[in-house]
């Protein structure tokens, strides 16, 4: 008896060690507000650093209403996202597109406005969870148990918008959502955005307005670019669903892919007057 209490008191002294081992090389789980830190020097090395670019943007598109065909469409466009001087010495990173192929063919006009299309993703995404947007925007650091060091750390926000901070909060309607951080370089790879009464299409004189809910959600990856590494989308899901007065309740789905990203520049040479480009 004494000899098995012996044998099972060394088993556990020597299952602490192992745990205490296991503990000094577990990295200490950094706090929400070294997060938030980390995050807001890396929003400020993309807005600093980043530059004009372009890359492929490939959407497939629908729209799905009660009794009317679904509406399914696949676009094909150049996507630029340019650095705009701004008077005050500031940069706005501007976005466009320009619409290349509709389900395969070459496309003939431009949309105005289409709600399955979405803006400002690459201009204020990584921006959602900041400490800029702390005044309007509440963070928790969400607790889980972590059984593997790749494993993200997840920071939930929600919008807090008043009168008085709402002009300078980065969303405007009352939203929710989460913001996975790879553990290794503190980068968000993927954001969540929730907001209930979304203003899918603006009203006209003609028309009311159709609000609803909208899931959002973006995935970001590395992609380097002029030597420097930044962390792009490379995915962009959203669902609308909503309706208004008379109107059947309609969905509208999103899902853009963002591959094959280059600098956007221009590069010149002068040739002697003697000689002529080449053909």
């Amino acid at each position: 008896m004494t000899s098995r209490t012996s044998s099972a008191a060394i088993s556990f002294v020597a299952l602490l060690a192992f745990s205490s081992a296991l503990s000094a090389q577990r990295p200490k789980t950094p706090t929400l507000g070294e997060i938030l830190d980390r995050l807001e020097a890396n929003l400020n090395y993309y807005d600093a650093r980043l530059p004009s670019l372009f890359c492929d943007e490939h959407v497939v598109s629908s729209q799905v209403e009660p009794g009317m065909r679904d509406l399914n469409t696949t676009t094909d466009s150049v996507f630029r996202l340019k650095r705009v001087p701004r008077p005050d010495h500031t940069v706005s990173l501007t976005e466009s597109r320009e619409i290349q192929y509709v389900d395969g063919k070459p496309a003939t006009s431009q949309p105005n406005y289409d709600p399955t299309m979405l803006s400002g993703a690459f201009e204020g995404g990584l921006a959602v969870v900041s400490r800029n947007q702390t005044p309007c925007t509440s963070y928790a650091l969400q607790t889980t148990h972590r059984e593997q060091l790749s494993e993200p750390y997840i920071v939930r926000f929600a919008t807090a918008l008043t009168s008085q901070n709402s002009a300078d909060c980065l969303l405007q309607e009352n939203s929710s959502g989460r913001a996975f951080i790879d553990p290794a370089s503190l980068q968000i790879t993927h954001l969540e955005l929730t907001t209930p009464h979304h203003l899918i299409i603006p009203g006209t004189p003609f028309i009311s307005p159709i609000k609803g809910k909208r899931v959002l959600s973006i995935d970001y990856a590395p992609v380097e670019l002029g030597g420097e590494t930044f962390w792009m989308p490379s995915t962009i899901t959203m669902r609308n669903v909503g309706g208004s007065g008379t109107f059947h309740m309609m969905v509208w789905s999103y899902k853009a892919t963002y591959r094959n990203y280059h600098l956007l520049e221009v590069t010149s040479r002068i040739l002697p007057g003697s000689k002529a480009p080449a053909p």
